[in-house]
């Protein structure tokens, strides 16, 4: 499993879709990945506790931008105003929702 992205867009307002490496596609819808969001204002540094409550989602929520950290990330600044959330490559490819990486 290769977690190098060579392509990262978004499409049609509601899911991100990834192309890693090893031809492996990934479609992410907006709202999982926004629920999942590790920073420490979505969840509590010292207990792990998850703070975001799903609830607090948007139903249309939107990925207004993504960027670029280093070569090792993207930061995805949300429809919701939520701009801290660093995404690790390895991260997004474990949070792949097709059966194929659900079952790894």
């Amino acid at each position: 499993m290769d977690t190098t992205p060579v392509e990262i867009r978004r499409v049609e307002d509601r899911e991100i879709h990834i192309t890693w490496a090893d031809g492996h596609q990934s479609v992410i819808p907006n709202a999982y990945l926004r629920e999942n969001c590790a920073c420490a204002a979505c969840v509590n540094e010292l207990t792990g506790e998850r703070m975001l409550k799903p609830r607090a989602i948007p139903s249309d929520i939107r990925a207004m931008e993504i960027s670029l950290v280093g070569r090792y990330a993207v930061q995805i600044r949300w429809s919701d105003g939520h701009s801290t959330g660093i995404y690790p490559f390895d991260r997004l490819r474990a949070l792949c929702p097709c059966d194929a990486c659900q079952r790894r």
